[in-house]
C-alpha cells in the first residue's frame, strides 16, 4: 500500500505515574491541559499533537503512564488515534476516522471493507479507503484519476468549478468479469462510469451517459443484473445495459410523502431476497426503503431521525451505508456534520426485526462515542504521520486543488513545485497540494527550501477553504520575507471576494523552514488555528494573529493544509519540499 511505505510509525509511552487517573478515551495532556495527566491501568497517555494527549489502551498491555510532551517540536512520528479499534477492550469509538470524507458508499468484498466518499473540485477525484474491522482505513487511491470533464476543472482561463466535481457517488466490485465499477453523476446533467481490475487502478473512464444518476446507489443482483437507485426528492431505480455501461430502463419506485419532503444519497442492497435502499433526508434523518423486486413497491421506516451524534456539537448522524460482516452482522456508517472539519464516519451496529427492517444500536438514546465490537482486528498503519515523498508519485492521501499542471511538480524523494500560475489569487492558482486535517486537533507542518523562489513568488502552507490563510515566504526582488497572509474569501457563487491581506511579516535569511499550522477543527469549540515556523525543526515561534475558521457548510467540503508556489510577475520559479508531517 503507497501511503504505509510512507509513514514512520512511532508508539510513544510514558513512565508511569500515581496521581489522579484519566478514564480510557479520556485527555490527559497537551498545551493549557490542566486535569489529570496519568490514565489508569491498561491505558498509557499518548501523545496525538501539541494540543491533546489521549489515554488509549496501552499496546503492549501494562499500567498507566504519564505525558509531559508539550514542546514546539514537531516529532517525525505518528501514533495511533482516537480512531483506533481498542485490543484490549474490543471498543471501536466514534468518529472511526475524523477526516473529511462525506458521502460514503462503504461496502464488503471477502474479508475486505472498502469505502469511497466524495471530493468534489479536488483531483484525482472519488477517493478510496480499504479496511479489514470497519474501524482502521488506509488510502489506496482514487477512482477519477483526473477530473476531465471540463476546462474549469484545470482552473483554466479563469474559470474554475469549486463545489462541483465527485458527490454522493457508488462503488461495488462485480465477480463476473473481475472489475470494479464507479459511477456518479457531474453537476446535475452527465453520469460516468469509470472501472478498474484492481480498487488501487488505473481507473478508466468507459461511459458517458446523458442523464444524471443523481445520488445514486449501484446494486449487483444475483443473476448479475446492475441496479441503480438514485433521484431527489423521488427515488428510481435504473436498469443497467449488460455491461454496466448504459441505462436500459428506469422507473419511479418510491414517491417521498410530504411528511417526510425530501430523500437523496441511496444506497441500494439484497438481504434475505428482499431489496433495500438507504437514503437520506437532509441533514439529520435516514430511511430505509424495502420492497419484494428491484423495481417493486417500496415501503419505508426510519432508521435514525434526530438522533443525538457522538460528538458535542457535530449535527445529526446520517447519510451512509448498510454493510454486512462475513459472520452475518450488519452496521451502519453514516456521517455528521462537524465543521469546520468537514463531514467525518460514524460507525453503528444494527439489527434486523420481524418486519425486515433495520434499527440502529443505540446508547441512552443517543448514536454511542463507542461501541463493543465483534469482528477480528486488524489495526493499519494510521492515515497521521510523516511523508518523505520517496519514491516518484505522491501517495493516495494527497489531493490537488484541482486538476494540476504535471508538467510542474516532480516528485523524486521529495516534491518540486514549480510555480504554474502568474496570479494574487491562491484560489486561481494551479498546483496547490492538499491533505485532510485530522481531528479534532490537528498539527500540520511542512519542510521546504525556498532558495530557488522567483521575484515575486509567493510560498508556503495554507489553511485551505472558502476562507483562507497562509504561513509563508514573499520573495520581491532580493529580499525574502517570512508573512502571515488572511482574509483570503470567496462569495456565495465561488468568485474571490478577496484575496488577503499581510497580517505580520519580517525578513528571513534561512532559506530551509519548517512551516506549521496548527487547527482545532472540532465542532462547537473555538474553531482557531496558529500558524508558526522553525529554522531548525525544533523550536517554533508562532506568527501572526490566531485564525477563527468558518464553519459555514456551503462550501460542504472541510479544511484542509494547502501546499502551495504561485507567481505573481512571471513562472520559472520553485521550491523543494522534503516532508510533510499530519498529526
Amino acid at each position: 500500500m503507497v501511503v504505509s511505505s510512507r509513514l514512520v510509525v512511532t508508539l510513544l509511552g510514558f513512565a508511569p505515574a500515581v496521581l489522579a487517573q484519566q478514564s480510557t478515551w479520556g485527555q490527559c495532556g497537551g498545551t493549557g491541559w490542566t486535569g489529570a495527566t496519568t490514565c489508569v491501568s491498561g491505558s498509557c497517555c499518548t501523545y496525538q499533537n501539541d494540543w491533546y494527549s489521549q489515554c488509549l489502551p496501552c499496546s503492549g498491555g501494562g499500567g498507566s503512564s504519564t505525558s509531559t510532551s508539550t514542546t514546539s517540536s514537531t516529532s517525525q512520528t505518528t501514533t495511533t488515534t482516537s480512531s483506533s479499534v481498542s485490543q484490549a477492550s474490543g471498543s471501536f469509538t466514534n468518529p472511526v476516522l475524523w477526516e473529511d470524507l462525506a458521502d460514503n458508499d462503504v461496502f464488503r468484498v471477502g474479508d475486505a471493507y472498502y469505502y469511497t466518499a466524495s471530493n468534489m473540485h479536488y483531483s484525482p477525484g472519488a477517493p478510496i479507503l480499504r479496511s479489514y474491522d470497519l474501524a482502521h482505513w488506509e488510502y489506496i487511491g482514487h477512482a477519477v484519476p483526473t477530473l476531465s470533464w471540463s476546462p474549469k476543472y484545470d482552473l483554466a482561463n479563469g474559470q474554475r468549478a469549486y463545489v462541483k466535481g465527485t458527490f454522493a457517488s457508488t462503488m461495488r466490485y462485480r465477480a463476473s468479469n473481475g472489475l470494479w465499477y464507479w459511477i456518479g453523476c457531474i453537476e446535475y446533467s452527465t453520469t460516468y462510469v469509470y472501472t478498474a481490475s484492481s480498487p488501487t487502478g488505473p481507473w478508466t473512464k468507459r461511459s458517458t451517459m446523458n442523464t444524471c444518476l443523481y445520488d445514486c446507489g449501484l446494486l449487483i443482483d444475483d443473476n448479475d443484473t446492475m441496479w441503480v437507485a438514485y433521484g431527489n426528492p423521488n427515488i428510481y431505480v435504473a436498469q443497467l445495459s449488460s455491461d454496466g455501461l448504459s441505462v436500459a430502463n428506469t422507473k419511479l419506485v418510491y414517491t417521498t410523502p410530504t411528511s417526510i419532503g425530501v430523500l437523496e444519497g441511496s444506497r441500494f442492497y439484497k438481504r434475505n431476497g428482499r431489496y433495500y435502499i438507504a437514503a437520506t433526508h437532509p441533514a439529520n434523518a435516514e430511511y430505509v426503503l424495502q420492497a419484494s423486486s428491484a423495481q417493486g413497491t417500496y415501503s419505508s421506516k426510519v432508521l435514525v431521525n434526530s438522533i443525538a451524534a457522538p460528538v458535542s456539537g457535530a449535527g445529526n448522524p446520517h447519510q451512509g451505508s448498510l454493510v454486512d460482516t462475513p459472520t452475518g452482522q450488519w452496521y451502519y456508517m453514516g456521517f455528521i456534520d462537524a465543521y469546520p472539519g468537514g463531514r467525518m464516519p460514524v460507525l453503528a451496529p444494527i439489527t434486523w426485526g420481524a418486519d425486515g427492517f433495520p434499527s440502529v444500536t443505540t446508547v441512552n438514546g443517543a448514536w454511542g462515542q463507542s461501541y463493543p465490537y465483534t469482528l477480528p482486528q486488524r489495526p493499519l498503519p494510521p492515515t497521521t504521520g510523516t511523508d518523505s515523498f520517496s519514491g516518484t508519485s505522491l501517495g493516495p492521501a494527497w489531493e490537488w486543488n484541482h486538476n494540476p499542471d504535471t508538467s510542474k511538480f516532480a516528485v523524486n524523494n521529495g516534491l518540486r513545485l514549480s510555480t504554474a500560475t502568474v496570479t494574487t489569487d491562491l484560489y486561481q492558482a494551479r498546483n496547490t497540494l492538499t491533505h485532510r486535517i485530522h481531528g479534532p486537533n490537528g498539527v500540520g507542518t511542512v519542510v521546504m527550501d525556498v532558495s530557488g523562489m522567483a521575484d515575486g513568488d509567493r510560498a508556503g502552507l495554507a489553511l485551505f477553504r472558502d476562507q483562507s490563510g497562509w504561513v509563508g515566504v514573499m520573495r520581491d526582488g532580493a529580499s525574502y520575507r517570512l508573512a502571515v497572509v488572511n482574509g483570503i474569501g470567496m462569495n456565495a457563487d465561488w468568485t474571490t471576494s478577496s484575496t488577503g491581506s499581510v497580517a505580520y511579516s519580517t525578513p528571513i535569511s534561512a532559506t530551509k523552514l519548517w512551516l506549521r499550522i496548527s487547527a482545532s477543527i472540532a465542532p462547537g469549540a473555538a474553531h482557531t488555528a496558529t500558524f508558526s515556523y522553525s529554522t531548525d525543526g525544533n523550536s517554533f515561534t508562532t506568527v501572526g494573529p490566531a485564525f477563527t475558521m468558518t464553519t459555514a457548510w456551503q462550501y460542504f467540503m472541510g479544511y484542509r493544509y494547502g501546499i502551495f508556489n504561485y507567481a505573481t510577475k512571471a513562472l520559472g520559479g520553485s521550491i523543494q519540499v522534503s516532508s510533510f508531517t499530519s498529526n
